[in-house]
């Protein structure tokens, strides 16, 4: 099973993605530098080909990584938009939606000149930030198994947060099996 890591552009998923996996001994992949790896600047995609070009290529990763087993994933902030990356993600996976408030994505964003969708001055970053929650959060939370808010909260926290809410899941739901199966043979 695969842990995925998503969210906003500043909500932490790289940075707690690495601690993660640094934590369970995991191979870590971020979705967004794979694709700097492969192709090139992210800015750079989008200017000269297009959103629509990055989001395949940003599929054709995620079909890649869909097909290995025990992987933290960061996953770029506009990856589970697209349904078809959902389900492959969740077939081998548990998603993990990183929420932040709009204050502190802005914070954590403002110095950041890397992110093709926030070219624009500083005064209208959090006006941009709230406009993107706004259509995105409906989507984290509708597509996440677990949300975990990390305002406020360090990485360790939060990968320890993540990691303890998951394990949990994973205890419950192996009782659960357990009692089923104990009562089956009961019958």
């Amino acid at each position: 099973m695969n842990l995925i890591l998503c969210g906003m552009m500043g909500a932490g998923k790289t940075s707690v993605g690495v601690r993660i996996a640094e934590m369970t001994g995991r191979r870590w992949y971020d979705t967004d530098q794979m694709i700097v790896d492969r192709y090139g600047n992210i800015s750079d995609i989008f200017e000269y080909y297009g959103e629509e070009y990055f989001r395949r290529l940003e599929s054709g990763i995620v079909k890649e990584l869909a097909e290995k087993d025990h992987l933290i994933i960061s996953a770029g902030g506009g990856l589970v938009l697209k349904r078809e990356n959902n389900e492959l993600l969740q077939a081998n996976g548990k998603i993990v939606f990183l929420r932040a408030t709009v204050r502190t994505l802005a914070d954590r964003l403002h110095v950041d000149d890397t992110r093709p969708l926030l070219q624009m001055k500083a005064g209208i970053l959090a006006d941009k930030l709230a406009e993107l929650l706004r259509v995105r959060a409906p989507v984290y939370e509708h597509v996440a198994d677990f949300i975990v808010d990390v305002d406020g909260k360090t990485v360790d926290e939060i990968s320890r947060e993540v990691i303890d809410v998951v394990r949990r899941a994973a205890i419950a739901d192996s009782e659960t099996k357990k009692d089923e199966k104990d009562g089956a043979g009961e019958r």
